[in-house]
């Protein structure tokens, strides 16, 4: 009873193709395939910009300085 047997699983995918019907379910699945595709191509990008151009680190190192003159602006 925990699992379905084949019949169980051709059962529903005769349902399915029923009510969604064949060229539905082509669409559904191509764009899917786009969508991972996509995904992956801008991974693989993501990963090439990076080492590419790396920023430098902030390291939360505080710079001291001293100021020379202050001036004041009146708007």
């Amino acid at each position: 009873m925990g699992s379905f047997s084949v019949w169980h699983w051709l059962i529903v995918l005769v349902i399915v193709m029923l009510i969604f019907g064949t060229k539905k379910i082509r669409n559904i699945g191509a764009d899917l395939g786009g969508a991972v595709r996509g995904f992956k191509e801008g991974m693989r990008e993501g990963g090439d910009k990076a080492a590419e151009g790396a920023a430098p680190q902030v390291t939360g190192k505080t710079v001291e300085g001293e100021v020379k003159a202050k001036s004041e602006s009146k708007a």
